[in-house]
């Protein structure tokens, strides 16, 4: 028992030693195995701009095939569960925008070939706001939408 714990360990600092080494000889950076960031998008100030950037057009098409699942009155804007639900098929992207944001794109997310159109996660809201569900399928940009109404702010309020 005790030279298994003892193999565990020298097998563990052994490829700390080697990543680390990898790290300093510059082999392996952080900026090669972080995910792709699409900070302008993030950093847009109005809806359209962040459409615009992130999925090359703001024209919207509503669809009946996503759901959204919010609360209707949020009692703390710091965390908001969200739920986007799509029956559209190929789908390629999910992302969600809270209208009155001073940065108005919360969350995006890129779905691999035959994912699932499900995704989940919590926002932050500063004041009532329109959020929307956009999803982008075969080239096309859909969307839906849901009035959330904030008690307390999360973004400074």
């Amino acid at each position: 028992m005790i030279n298994m714990k003892r193999r565990t360990f020298l097998k563990g600092t052994v490829a700390a030693g080697a990543v680390g080494t990898a790290v300093g000889a510059g082999l392996l950076t952080p900026r090669m195995v972080m995910a792709a960031w699409p900070s302008a998008a993030f950093e847009a100030k109005s809806v359209d701009s962040v459409l615009d950037t992130l999925l090359g057009s703001h024209e919207l098409e509503g669809s009946d095939k996503i759901s959204i699942r919010a609360p209707d009155i949020a009692e703390n804007g710091a965390v908001v569960p969200v739920s986007v639900t799509t029956e559209i098929a190929n789908p390629e992207s999910i992302s969600i925008v809270a209208e009155k944001n001073a940065t108005p794109l919360t969350a995006s997310f890129l779905l691999g070939a035959g994912a699932e159109g499900f995704v989940s996660t919590r926002i932050k809201m500063g004041q009532t706001s329109s959020v929307i569900a956009v999803v982008k399928a075969d080239g096309k940009i859909y969307s839906t939408g849901k009035e959330v109404k904030v008690t307390i702010g999360g973004c400074g309020g």
